[in-house]
């Protein structure tokens, strides 16, 4: 399957004849607060922005494009009536317990929890690999990827692209940012405690994470994966039709944004490492950072705020003559998580698929 590219350039005038309502559900989280800049930052054309969130964030204020907007309550009610799109992140649960009141009337709900992902009506879209799939949502709904998954497959599809990938090893790297600002907010404070004599606080890790890294990121299996690491095993083949299988094992280190995964593919046929630099070079949404002899390579310091997802350390799998390896680094709240929607929803304006253009 070829990577799809997607350019808008939707001139404001043809919008401008619409009405074009966005909503933001869970405004006020790590997430929610990165659409709001996104938006801003990407010009999404639109006439109307509401902010929903819980009763704790109801009545909080944020500040978009010189207005001032107040957070809703999120209820079962009409709010949604004229919504053309939903951008959620609000947690499985909520998603689950309020996708009818949101799409009742049309709005289309993009969903950045784990909650439809594998759903067999409901996309499960990044749009340098997937694009088309979002036309196709019999419920109403799209659902983001996990961070991750998002993250590998932006340089997985170039490489697709070149031959067909048989296999995926991923060991990721992930910072604190993957359990939200109050996980971020806990690891400062934890190297805060250390350095002053303290006790140390865990609660959003299953332990101390500043000075360490924590083999585990959400739950375990039976089979002795965690639910991590079988979203990207799962979440890939649905992402790029494949059946290529995906092993990963996913760690939380003490960097506080950005993830970082080092892969290994193995193709039908050997792709030389020239080949693949020039495919990762040209490919949407990736920049080749790779010059390992002047120390040039990806790192979570340098990708943080950054929309690409930034390859390095390109090179030949010493175990397999059709082989690949290579470690990306690419920010989790923006390509990860809040990007990745506004994208989806920019495709969808490029194609007029909303209810303000029917």
């Amino acid at each position: 399957m070829h990577c799809t590219r997607f350019f808008v350039t939707l001139q404001p005038k043809i919008i401008n004849k619409y009405i074009m309502k966005v909503a933001i559900v869970g405004a006020s989280g790590a997430v929610g607060q990165e659409f709001l800049r996104i938006l801003d930052q990407r010009n999404f054309p639109m006439d109307e922005l509401v902010l929903f969130g819980s009763e704790r964030s109801a009545g909080r204020k944020y500040t978009f494009r010189g207005k001032e907007i107040e957070v809703k309550l999120l209820q079962h009610n009409d709010d949604f009536k004229d919504i053309d799109i939903a951008f959620t992140s609000a947690g499985a649960g909520t998603s689950k317990e309020f996708a009818e009141t949101i799409t009742k009337y049309g709005a289309v709900m993009i969903d950045n929890s784990s909650a439809f992902r594998m759903d067999d009506d409901v996309p499960l879209v990044v749009p340098e690999c997937n694009a088309a799939d979002a036309l196709n949502r019999p419920r109403g709904i799209i659902a983001n990827p996990n961070c991750t998954t998002i993250m590998m497959v932006v340089c997985l599809q170039p490489l697709e692209n070149l031959s067909h990938i048989k296999r995926i090893h991923v060991a990721s790297y992930q910072s604190a940012s993957g359990a939200g600002a109050a996980a971020m907010a806990e690891l400062e404070q934890q190297y805060s405690e250390i350095v002053e004599g303290k006790s140390v606080t865990v609660k959003k890790f299953p332990h101390q994470l500043a000075y360490n890294v924590i083999p585990q990121i959400d739950v375990f299996q039976p089979n002795g994966y965690t639910k991590e690491e079988m979203k990207m095993f799962n979440e890939t083949q649905k992402i790029m039709h494949t059946d290529a299988k995906c092993s990963a094992m996913c760690v939380r280190v003490s960097s506080l944004r950005s993830h970082s995964e080092s892969v290994w593919i193995e193709t039908e046929r050997p792709i030389s490492v020239e080949e693949a630099q020039k495919a990762l070079a040209a490919a949407p949404g990736v920049t080749l950072k790779d010059d390992p002899s002047n120390l040039v390579y990806p790192m979570p310091l340098d990708t943080a705020g950054l929309d690409d997802v930034y390859v390095g350390r390109v090179r030949k799998d010493l175990s397999d003559e059709n082989g690949l390896t290579f470690w990306l680094s690419g920010d989790q709240i923006r390509k990860g998580a809040a990007l990745n929607a506004v994208q989806i929803g920019e495709y969808l304006l490029q194609e007029r698929d909303l209810p303000c253009f029917a």
